[in-house]
């Protein structure tokens, strides 16, 4: 039975019923010796505890997108096949454009949100450079199959979880597609393909989306092999022009480092609540030596690039939560890169789904001009613009928390 599936949430529902009858109903009618009377009394209270705990667990985890399967909350499940030294570029000297395209099998995906704004399809990719075997989810937009853009290649967002937490975890709680589709369809935002790769590939750790040769090729596996794969069976655009990847937490940290070491893979970035040095995930591998936090943290990278990267960066954070990153990303920003940060102050509410969830539309907004996706469709087409910056303390949460309140209190920063 599934973890985040309906049935299990069901059962769990109907124990936690069961367990609060049993006791009303046989407390005081229980027969024999005190000592087997008073076992029994105890036995019930601890199904009763036992539950209602479970209860919330799951209620929580769906609602957060915490644990995807049960080998992920037991720490029992490896997604990794091999993890060979793949060099500095992350290819192991494969000559990526001479590979046979592979076409693959994609299913109806389960769960929430799944089968909402057009349903989201699934499937099993074997890593042919990282060595990694891992679900991909992929949402095709509104414009897709019409008849009208037969012929016409869609830009692609790659969606990142934090950690921990599950690829679903963008369609299910964030609800990314049902709330981009009509504005795909009014031509307010651009119909972005959406890509959600399982990012937790090891049981207990965060990968912090590095190679880290012997282990796991995360890296490789984000901006390498399911790239190809979308683009083996998909219409998409070439990269690096119509390619961008978002994240929250630890998802945002791997977002904005993606795009800052592979300029010509990825032009955008969206970052929500994220950060520069992986140490601050107590759980990463790329925090297990100096070295491997130097090679994966983006501010560094950018410090000491040669040539500034051609990327641009959407950053949002609150204070001591992504904000003061993202303004030392921005003052370190040479052009062409370019930083674009939003101030979220800490009365929009703490690093949860509920601040996230609101950013959706003004990144994609954003996103739509940084690739230069502005002609879309229907009236509405070119119309977007970045989101403000600053927000106010006398805004409703859900302004605050996007960025889009008024700018009365543009200055009140810490």
């Amino acid at each position: 039975m599934s973890l985040t599936g309906t049935p299990f949430l069901y059962t769990l529902i109907a124990l936690s019923v069961l367990a609060v009858a049993l006791p009303l109903l046989l407390w005081s009618r229980l027969r024999g010796p005190r000592v087997l009377r008073a076992v029994a009394r105890v036995v019930m209270l601890l199904f009763a505890q036992g539950t209602a705990v479970a209860l919330v667990f799951v209620l929580v985890n769906n609602a957060n997108g915490l644990y995807d399967t049960w080998e992920d909350l037991l720490g029992t499940g490896t997604h990794v096949n091999q993890a060979a030294d793949l060099g500095p570029d992350g290819t192991g000297g494969i000559a990526l454009d001479r590979l046979p395209k592979v076409r693959q099998t994609f299913t109806q995906a389960e769960g929430p949100g799944m089968h909402a704004a057009g349903g989201v399809r699934v499937t099993q990719l074997k890593g042919r450079i990282s060595g990694v075997n891992a679900e991909v989810y992929v949402w095709l937009p509104p414009q897709y199959d019409e008849p009208a853009y037969a012929h016409r290649a869609f830009p692609v967002v790659e969606l990142l979880p934090g950690y921990p937490g599950s690829a679903k975890s963008w369609y299910g709680t964030l609800r990314v597609h049902q709330q981009l589709a009509p504005l795909m369809r009014s031509g307010k935002v651009a119909p972005f393909i959406l890509v959600a790769p399982r990012t937790t590939l090891l049981p207990g750790v965060d990968t912090g989306c590095a190679n880290v040769p012997g282990t796991v090729n995360a890296d490789s596996w984000l901006s390498i092999d399911v790239p190809k794969m979308v683009k083996d069976n998909f219409r998409v655009q070439s990269a690096p022009k119509g390619w961008a990847v978002a994240g929250y937490s630890a998802g945002a940290h791997c977002a904005t480092k993606l795009a800052v070491a592979h300029p010509d893979r990825y032009r955008a970035a969206v970052s929500l609540s994220g950060y520069s040095d992986p140490i601050v995930e107590r759980n990463s591998l790329a925090a297990q030596s100096p070295a491997l936090r130097r090679a994966n943290n983006p501010y560094l990278l950018l410090r000491k690039a040669a040539v500034a990267p051609p990327v641009a960066l959407y950053l949002s954070g609150q204070p001591q939560d992504g904000y003061e990153a993202a303004v030392a990303l921005r003052q370190e920003a040479k052009a062409p890169t370019t930083v674009h940060v939003v101030y979220i102050p800490s009365t929009a509410g703490g690093h949860t789904m509920a601040l996230w969830r609101p950013q959706v539309v003004p990144a994609f907004r954003w996103l739509t001009t940084q690739l230069g996706q502005q002609r879309v469709t229907g009236a509405g087409a070119g119309k977007a613009a970045a989101p403000h910056a600053p927000s106010n303390a006398g805004s409703r949460r859900a302004a605050l928390a996007s960025g889009n309140a008024s700018r009365e209190a543009a200055a009140r920063k810490p």
